[in-house]
């Protein structure tokens, strides 16, 4: 039976990290399932229902990113956070791109890796097709957006920008993370300023993506 809070899977080679991430997700109410290698991980999968998986990025048999891209192909949804010491910026925008939805770097905090994971499991495993609050409206698979039943015409980084806000509704979204999630190169500074200011224009009032002063972005 998994705990009250749901089942996480951790994928992770170093035996220390293992069972620190284990103890403190165990302590605050998951049910873990444990290992070391990405053979064991696939068998884990099928196995049970996982709330939320932790993925360390090189293990003793495989790069997780190819895992997990073959995981989304197959169209299992779990949430994916990879835990890594691959901290450069193409390392974080290779993990979002193939499949991960959060991405932590070595050395951090169990108390903050707890948070995301907690985040990652209360989203669940399957994003409703169409993200909505108040009268906004996000069709992801036919990406279009309508504000009061209004289609609006958004670019291809405004659009990124809003999915990534709207799939994470109240919470405090740093610039980093949509320079992460939703550009293939650093951007030039303020860039991120920049689109969100003409992503707002064109939502209209009343304003729907508020600044989080000194951290970024939320929708609510």
């Amino acid at each position: 039976m998994s705990g009250a809070r749901g089942r996480v899977l951790v994928v992770e080679d170093e035996e220390d990290i293992r069972v620190a991430v284990t103890a403190e997700l165990r302590g605050a109410g998951f049910t873990v399932d444990a290992v070391g290698t990405l053979a064991d991980a696939a068998k884990a999968l099928d196995a049970a229902e996982h709330a939320c998986a932790v993925f360390d990025r090189i293990l003793p048999d495989g790069d997780a990113l190819g895992f997990v891209d073959a995981l989304r192909r197959r169209g299992r949804a779990v949430p994916v956070l990879f835990l890594t010491a691959r901290d450069a910026g193409a390392d974080r925008v290779a993990g979002f791109a193939h499949g991960g939805d959060d991405y932590v770097t070595k050395p951090f905090v169990l108390a903050e890796l707890l948070a995301r994971v907690t985040n990652l499991c209360r989203r669940g495993g399957v994003r409703p097709p169409v993200l909505r609050h108040a009268d906004l409206e996000v069709d992801c698979a036919r990406r279009e957006v309508r504000r009061g039943g209004v289609l609006l015409s958004l670019s291809t980084l405004e659009f990124a920008i809003l999915e990534h806000l709207a799939s994470r509704p109240g919470l405090a979204v740093t610039r980093t993370e949509l320079i992460e999630h939703c550009w293939e190169a650093e951007p030039l500074a303020n860039v991120v300023d920049a689109v969100v200011k003409r992503l707002r224009g064109k939502l209209g009032e009343p304003e729907l993506v508020h600044t989080v002063r000194g951290v970024g972005y939320r929708l609510s």
